[in-house]
């Protein structure tokens, strides 16, 4: 294995607790490219570039790359397999955990980039996502490679919602699963298989409605799947407010969170103060 090998020249080694596997297969890197629909000059936000082997495609096909990693062995790394790059500022590296460095990125950067990407870590991947549309930051194409669970609950709708994160990726974007990626392709093997994923976004986000009011309220309608929307926001509001706030959405109290559509939600955000 010549990724194996490689890092073990140098005193390094994939790492577990980061999430570390590493996408072997060119074919499927080629794919993947190809959905990201790059554009010369385009900005784009890749998270965890490890040796840089998407991050090589993407600087082939015209991106400005700003790469978050943590791993210390690989920033180093990164501006050695990519100097011109590096030198013209084609690739900018940020270093630590991306949940706590892509805030200060932006801030810096004044505008989201055009593009998002990453094979996400099962740790981070709903996190991440969640907290960019809480922020009320969306890019104009996400494609990330997760694991399939990850990308089942990202694309799930009114009915089979499973969580307050699925609500959040149905209200800000259109989530298209692309295709399936069984352990083989990646090294070392994941446990699990994992899926490409592609969010665009859609029409009428925010709505007028504040992404963080929003998250809150949606969290609180999941606080426990068991229980229905009546019983969940009276926990949160207090009863008189949470029939108020139903009654004035339109919602019958009695559905379980799940049930509710993204545009139940939007209402129900606009009639509740928290």
């Amino acid at each position: 294995m010549k990724i194996r090998t490689f890092l073990a020249a140098r005193g390094m080694s994939a790492h577990r607790r980061f999430g570390q596997n590493f996408l072997v297969n060119g074919t499927v890197r080629e794919r993947i490219l190809d959905h990201l629909d790059i554009l010369p000059g385009q900005t784009l936000w890749e998270v965890g570039p490890g040796l840089g082997a998407m991050t090589s495609g993407l600087l082939a096909r015209g991106a400005v790359v700003t790469a978050f990693e943590i791993d210390r062995g690989f920033i180093a790394l990164l501006p050695a397999l990519f100097p011109e790059a590096h030198t013209a500022s084609r690739l900018i590296i940020i270093p630590g955990d991306v949940l706590k460095t892509w805030k200060p990125a932006l801030a810096a950067q004044q505008a989201p980039p055009s593009r998002l990407f990453g094979n996400l870590p099962y740790n981070i991947a709903a996190t991440l996502i969640a907290n960019t549309i809480t922020a009320g930051v969306r890019f104009d194409r996400c494609v990330f490679t997760v694991q399939k669970e990850v990308a089942q609950r990202m694309a799930a709708g009114p009915g089979t919602f499973a969580s307050a994160f699925s609500v959040l990726c149905a209200w800000a974007y259109r989530v298209d699963p692309l295709f399936d990626l069984a352990p083989g392709n990646f090294w070392p093997r994941p446990k699990v298989s994992s899926t490409v994923v592609r969010l665009t976004p859609r029409s009428g986000f925010p709505g007028g409605t504040d992404p963080a009011h929003f998250a809150r309220l949606v969290h609180g309608a999941f606080a426990s799947r068991r229980k229905t929307i009546r019983n969940n926001l009276t926990i949160l509001l207090g009863s008189p407010a949470a029939q108020a706030a139903l009654a004035a959405a339109g919602i019958d109290g009695a559905s379980r969170p799940e049930q509710i559509s993204v545009e139940g939600y939007t209402a129900l955000a606009q009639c509740v103060r928290l």
